[in-house]
C-alpha cells in the first residue's frame, strides 16, 4: 500500500505533540506500543514498541506503517535493534509528514510540523534514559528536498542537550549518508557515528553551494 498526500501540510490541520500524545484511537495494545497520533494521518511523529531499553531509529519521512501491521523497513529495524541487544526500538522521522515515495514530499518545509516533530523528538530521547542510542538511517533520501539536511541538523543538536549517542549500521554512502534499514543484514551491527559532526558540516557546505 502506497500514502500518497491529500495535500501540503500547509494545507492539513496539524495536532500539536501534546495533542497527539492524548489516547484517542483504540485497536492496538498501548501496553506493547508507543504510537503518535494514535489514530491513522497524514503525519506521524512516533511508532514504535514499549521496552526499557529502546533503539531510536530516525529514518527520513513515515510510510503507512502502523502498530501490528510494520512496513518492511521497520521490520527490518526492529530486528537489527533486537540483534543488537535493545528489548525495543522507537522508529522517529526527519520529517514527520507520511509519502511513501519521498517525491510526494511536501516541497517547502512546512515550519509548525518541523518544531512539533522536534517535541516529539525530545520525548523520545527521554525515554531512552541517560545517553539515548539513536540510529542515524536516513540514506541518501535525505537529498530528496533542501530542508530536510536542515532539520537533520535541527535533530543533532536537540540529541546533544540530552546526551544522545549516534550509530550508523551499513556502508555509508559515497556522499557520506548513513544507510537506509531496508536492505541491511538482520545481524547488522550499529557502530558509532564518530565523524557525525564532519558529516552536517558537509551538509551544510553543500546547501550553501547551491544556487
Amino acid at each position: 500500500m502506497r500514502h500518497i498526500p491529500s495535500a501540503d501540510t500547509q494545507h492539513t490541520d496539524i495536532l500539536t505533540f501534546e495533542d497527539a500524545l492524548r489516547p484517542v484511537g483504540d485497536g492496538y495494545d498501548r501496553g506493547a506500543w508507543l504510537y503518535v497520533p494514535d489514530r491513522y494521518a497524514e503525519y506521524r511523529y512516533i511508532l514504535g514498541t514499549r521496552g526499557s531499553r529502546p533503539l531510536i531509529c530516525v529514518g527520513v519521512n513515515p510510510s503507512t506503517a502502523v502498530p501490528g501491521r510494520l512496513d518492511n523497513t521497520l521490520k527490518s529495524t526492529e530486528r537489527i535493534a533486537l540483534a543488537n541487544g535493545f528489548d525495543s526500538f522507537l522508529m522517529f522521522n526527519v520529517y514527520a509528514q507520511r509519502a511513501t515515495l519521498p517525491e510526494d514530499l511536501d516541497r517547502e518545509l512546512n515550519p509548525l510540523l518541523h518544531a512539533e516533530n522536534l517535541k516529539a523528538f525530545r520525548y523520545v530521547l527521554g525515554l531512552a534514559g541517560e545517553h539515548p542510542c539513536v540510529w542515524a538511517a536516513w540514506g541518501a533520501v535525505i537529498e530528496k528536498r533542501g530542508y530536510l539536511p536542515g532539520c537533520v541538523r535541527d535533530l543533532a543538536r536537540t540529541g546533544m542537550s540530552f546526551g544522545a549517542r549516534w550509530y550508523t549500521a551499513g556502508p555509508r554512502s559515497r556522499a557520506g549518508h548513513p544507510h537506509h534499514p531496508l536492505y541491511l543484514k538482520k545481524d547488522s551491527v550499529l557502530e558509532p557515528f564518530e565523524d557525525l559532526e564532519a558529516y552536517l558540516q558537509s551538509l551544510e557546505k553543500k546547501e550553501r553551494s547551491k544556487p
